[in-house]
């Protein structure tokens, strides 16, 4: 597909994210990675860098890199290194990051996702270069308002795992859509809890604009974006800058920006270090990482159902379209849900149907999660039921379901499924059936349109809305509208 263009040029992006680790301790530390506590509460001598400390490698950190390794199909490195990354910051102790440059150990791998284009679903993929594992610095702390500053190191030696893209993304939609699902598949597989407004999931994007079929251009790095709203509007303002840029005749430099969401734009933080200036070179305090294939079988066999493989699976088992499977699972809480009312009602598509549509656009206003969700999977499911067996139509379904979800999970039997039953007994929904009252309803919006009724038979179809209308009505809603379309076309012939 075409690569989307503004005003003329191609934008590349690609994606460097760090996920913080989810172990009890440090990468190299047993001290505490809990989030909120007091400032330099949780800083140990080795996170201090204090004098004769050494290193200890986590192992549960190196097990949870092996995991997002197999979930996005990546080469796990028999034999990898750490190395020193040579920066100095105030929230940096050592003066060095440990890291992994050379070998990391995880290499390669791609994640797929569907991006809507106008209205087309399309179906992208991101190439990834790398995942590789490192310790976190600390934070600065600024007291404007005192003129102060502050070095927090309960953060410093936190076990992250750094994913690095191709630049294969072509826009700020694309690049959204991508780190979702990124998102998605490290809290999945709970290597990461996700929560991006205490930087357990941070995102930095390299975006470059370039003439189509020209270099690559320069890249500008957006730091620390927390919330993908900020992303998608921090991209846009970075790619219209860069462009004027170049059109105003100036050169781009390379550069690390922040984004400053009050004012909605980028501002240049630091020139942008290459690979030369951290003077990587291997630790010499830490042995080579190997990972025999039997620990890799291990984690593997331990591992959940990966999303990608779910899909596959509601694909087979139950025939949904691939973009369905998809988006039902997005989390696991959707796909419990999804595979517990399509049990409930043998009717895998219309579940589908009615996760995607009713109860996903409630959830999308607020209304909740799928693990808080007041209509249970069960109730759902005997709601289908009451359609399928022509009990109640669309219209009056979705009238319970409104029922359903207002009174809410609270109540007293609010999950019993009886209560669908119960909501249209009570409501007076059952469908009209009886095709002796519907005939005779019909014959008298018949009598009633005669206009209709001679545009119908002059061969405008849409002449039948006018007729389908007012028998609806008189029949208070409760008329099978296939039958009355049957006995319609039966009685004009």
């Amino acid at each position: 597909m075409t690569a989307k263009l503004v005003q003329g040029y191609e934008v590349v992006i690609g994606f460097e994210t760090h996920a913080q680790l989810s172990t009890q301790s440090k990468i190299f530390s047993r001290a505490s990675v809990a989030f909120g506590a007091e400032p330099n509460t949780q800083a140990c001598a080795v996170d201090m860098a204090l004098p004769g400390t050494l290193p200890v490698m986590n192992i549960g950190a190196v097990e949870r890199a092996i995991e997002f390794g197999l979930a996005v199909n990546s080469h796990i490195a028999e034999r990898s290194i750490f190395a020193r990354k040579n920066y100095f910051y105030p929230d940096l102790p050592k003066g060095y990051q440990i890291s992994q440059f050379e070998i990391p150990v995880v290499q390669g791998g791609e994640v797929s996702f569907f991006l809507e284009e106008g209205k087309e679903t399309v179906h992208k993929t991101v190439r990834l270069v790398r995942a590789h594992l490192e310790e976190d610095a600390g934070k600065s702390l600024h007291e404007d308002f005192i003129g102060q500053s502050g070095i927090d190191l309960n953060r410093a030696g936190t076990p992250l795992l750094e994913i690095v893209t191709e630049p294969d993304m072509r826009s700020s939609e694309e690049a959204v859509a991508y780190a979702k699902e990124l998102h998605k598949i490290v809290t999945w597989i709970g290597i990461c809890d996700g929560n991006m407004q205490e930087g357990s999931f941070r995102c930095d994007a390299n975006v470059s604009v370039r003439k189509p079929g020209g270099e690559l251009g320069t890249r500008r790095e957006i730091k620390n974006l927390n919330s993908f709203k900020f992303m998608q509007q921090a991209i846009d303002y970075e790619v219209r800058w860069q462009i004027d840029q170049i059109e105003d005749g100036h050169a781009i430099e390379q550069a690390t920006v922040l984004f400053d969401p009050d004012t909605g734009e980028t501002r240049a933080m630091r020139t942008k270090e290459d690979a030369a200036d951290y003077r990587y070179f291997p630790d010499p305090d830490l042995p080579p990482l190997v990972i025999g294939r039997d620990w890799v079988e291990r984690v593997k066999n331990d591992m959940a159902e990966l999303p990608r493989v779910m899909a596959e699976r509601f694909v087979k088992d139950y025939a949904l379209p691939e973009y369905d499977a998809t988006l039902l699972t997005q989390s696991k809480a959707a796909a419990a849900y999804f595979e517990a009312t399509a049990k409930a009602c043998g009717q895998p598509k219309l579940a589908s149907n009615w996760i995607m549509g009713e109860v996903s656009r409630r959830l999308n206003s607020g209304e909740g999660t799928f693990d808080t969700i007041p209509v249970s999977a069960a109730q759902l499911g005997a709601l289908i039921s009451r359609i399928q067996d022509n009990t109640i139509n669309n219209n009056s379904a979705k009238q319970v379901f409104e029922v359903l979800w207002t009174v809410g999970a609270d109540a007293p039997g609010a999950a019993d499924p009886a209560r669908v039953d119960a909501i249209i007994e009570a409501k007076g929904l059952k469908q009209m059936n009886d095709t002796g009252e519907l005939e005779k309803i019909i014959d008298e919006v018949l009598a009633a349109n005669p206009k209709n009724v001679e545009e119908f038979k002059a061969g405008n179809a849409k002449a039948l809305n006018g007729l389908v209308g007012p028998i609806m009505k008189a029949s208070k809603g409760k008329a099978n509208p296939a039958q009355v379309n049957a006995l319609l076309m039966k009685k004009l012939g």
